[in-house]
């Protein structure tokens, strides 16, 4: 398996040391934030993109997929739902991104199976674009269908090859599910899966990785077991708890665990 950091651990970093923490950290690739606080969003322009990627070559850094803001399940008209994937697909295009990421993003006035099939019309719509851009879709676990068994609800009826799944651990143990049922319902469409670690389901405060209570080990060894060689993501939420101890100084201590995990489980 391959190892990316998020961004979302690092608001506002510019790109060239965002590229220099991932290779100085032994990161294989990036998870973008594709939001207009941050250096890479739908926003920029031609030459910002080219000027983006090549900072991403020159230093050996993949950049994993693009992490949006889509809520594909949410009430409304279709429409500025799927233009928002299809400029996250343009932007992941220009970037040689093979991912993007969506939310579902049910609201709570929805029963769940209009929000299923809204998120499936919307995914389903996107996907032939997203086919010729030749990059995927992927539904994160989160929200309103946190579980694997809630994703695949969704993307059971897309049947699309170019929509998947992103599995976020913390949500999945949120939302009750053992990492082998989670693995179970998502491998058929898993994109790749993101780590991360907290105190407590009441305390969501980012935390090294195995310093919390999210269940790494088995979620590791449950994709060794299965022969899965993706990425794993670590995404620290930085940004959302502005108290937590900065990201950079962990990078390494990270990617040992990741590193120590994999091991054991080989």
């Amino acid at each position: 398996m391959r190892l990316a950091f998020s961004t979302l651990g690092v608001p506002g970093l510019p790109i060239p040391d965002v590229v220099r923490l991932a290779a100085t950290n032994g990161y294989h690739g990036v998870e973008l934030r594709a939001h207009p606080e941050e250096p890479v969003h739908p926003g920029i322009g031609l030459t910002e993109r080219a000027d983006v990627a090549a900072e991403f070559k020159a230093g050996g850094i993949e950049v994993l997929g693009l992490a949006g803001y889509a809520r594909v399940a949410a009430p409304g008209d279709d429409g500025p739902v799927i233009d928002e994937m299809r400029e996250l697909l343009d932007l992941a295009r220009d970037l040689g991104a093979p991912y993007i990421r969506v939310f579902p993003g049910g609201g709570h006035e929805q029963s769940r199976e209009r929000a299923d099939a809204t998120a499936a019309r919307r995914l389903g719509t996107a996907a032939e674009y997203a086919a010729d851009l030749g990059v995927r879709i992927l539904l994160e676990t989160h929200d309103s269908h946190r579980t694997g068994a809630d994703a695949i609800r969704v993307l059971g009826r897309v049947g699309h090859r170019h929509v998947g799944a992103l599995w976020d651990v913390m949500h999945t143990w949120l939302g009750g599910e053992q990492p082998s049922e989670s693995f179970a319902a998502l491998s058929p469409f898993l994109g790749y899966v993101q780590v991360k670690d907290i105190s407590s389901a009441e305390e969501k405060t980012p935390l090294g990785l195995g310093a919390g209570v999210l269940p790494l080990t088995d979620v590791v060894d449950v994709l060794s077991r299965h022969g899965w060689d993706g990425w794993l993501c670590w995404e620290y939420e930085k940004r959302w708890y502005e108290e937590a101890a900065p990201l950079a100084g962990q990078l390494a201590a990270g990617r040992e665990h990741l590193g120590r995990l994999l091991n054991d489980c080989a």
